[in-house]
C-alpha cells in the first residue's frame, strides 16, 4: 500500500442537491446547493478525489446517476461512489457513470455470494463499506443494522476483499471526533487497505488519522469542510506532515 494519504470530500446528493446528514437520517440534512458546483469547489481546493453518495439510491427512492456522470465527466476527479448498489442492474448504472471505484454496503451483509463475485471480478475497483453500529453494521440507507461486523470481515478477507471503507454511524456528521479505536480494531482482522469515515472536527483528528498510514490510507470529510472548520488546503497540509514525521 502507499503510504500517500487522501482526503475525500464528501458530496452527498439528496433530491438532487448536496447536503450533510447527521448519523444518516434524512431528515437531519443541512443543504449546501449544486452538487455539481461542491465538486468543482473540492477541486479548486486541491482534491484528487471525491467521495460521492446517492442518498436517494442508498433510500430506494431514485437515482442520482445522471448527476454524478456529470460529475464525473466535468470535474475530471478520480470519484468513489457509494449508495444502493446492491445487485447487477445498480451496479451497472454505477459503471456507467464513469467513477473509479465503488463502495458496496448492504449487499455486503444481504447477498454475500454476488458481492463475492463482483469483488473477484472487478477487484480493485471495488471497495465494501463497513457502516459500523456497535459490532454489527447498518444497511439500507442506515435504515436497518444486520449482521456482525468480525463475521463479516473474516469473510472478505476471504473473498480477498482489498479496501474497506470504515464508517462509524453513531458520530457521522455530527463532529465528535473519528473513532481511531474502531479503525485500529479492523486493521487488526485485515490486511485490507482502510479508508476512514464518520466524526471528522478537527485538525488533530486529520493528523490522528494521517499517522495510521500506510494501514489507514485517507478519510472521507463532508460536514467539517462544508461547515468551515478547516480548509482543505489545511487538510492536506496536516497528512502531508503526519505522514512524514516518522510518528
Amino acid at each position: 500500500m502507499s503510504s500517500q494519504f487522501t482526503i475525500f470530500p464528501a458530496v452527498d446528493i439528496q433530491y438532487g442537491r448536496a447536503v450533510q446528514l447527521e448519523k444518516g437520517i434524512s431528515e437531519t440534512q443541512k443543504v449546501f446547493g449544486d452538487p455539481v458546483e461542491m465538486a468543482e469547489r473540492w477541486k479548486q481546493e486541491g482534491a484528487q478525489w471525491l467521495h460521492l453518495v446517492d442518498l436517494d439510491a442508498a433510500f430506494g427512492r431514485g437515482s442520482n446517476a445522471d448527476a454524478i456522470s456529470q460529475i464525473v465527466s466535468h470535474s475530471g476527479l478520480k470519484v468513489e461512489l457509494t449508495g444502493g448498489i446492491r445487485d447487477d442492474e445498480s451496479l451497472e448504472r454505477a459503471l456507467g457513470t464513469g467513477c473509479e471505484r465503488i463502495n458496496i454496503g448492504t449487499a455486503a451483509v444481504e447477498n454475500p455470494g454476488w458481492c463475492d463475485e463482483v469483488l473477484a471480478t472487478y477487484t480493485d475497483r471495488i471497495a465494501i463499506a463497513l457502516d459500523v453500529r456497535g459490532d454489527r453494521l447498518a444497511t439500507r440507507g442506515w435504515t436497518s443494522t444486520d449482521g456482525d461486523l468480525w463475521t463479516i470481515i473474516k469473510r472478505l478477507n476471504r473473498a480477498e476483499c482489498r479496501r474497506l471503507v470504515v464508517t462509524d454511524t453513531e458520530s457521522d456528521g455530527t463532529l465528535t471526533g473519528a473513532n481511531i479505536s474502531l479503525l485500529e480494531q479492523v486493521s487488526q482482522r485485515t490486511d485490507a487497505a482502510l479508508v476512514a469515515s464518520g466524526g471528522v472536527a478537527s485538525i488533530d483528528d486529520i493528523r490522528a488519522l494521517a499517522k495510521l498510514a500506510p494501514r489507514v490510507e485517507g478519510v472521507i470529510v463532508g460536514t467539517a469542510l462544508y461547515l468551515g472548520k478547516f480548509t482543505f488546503a489545511e487538510a492536506l497540509e496536516a497528512t502531508q506532515v503526519s505522514t512524514t514525521d516518522g510518528n
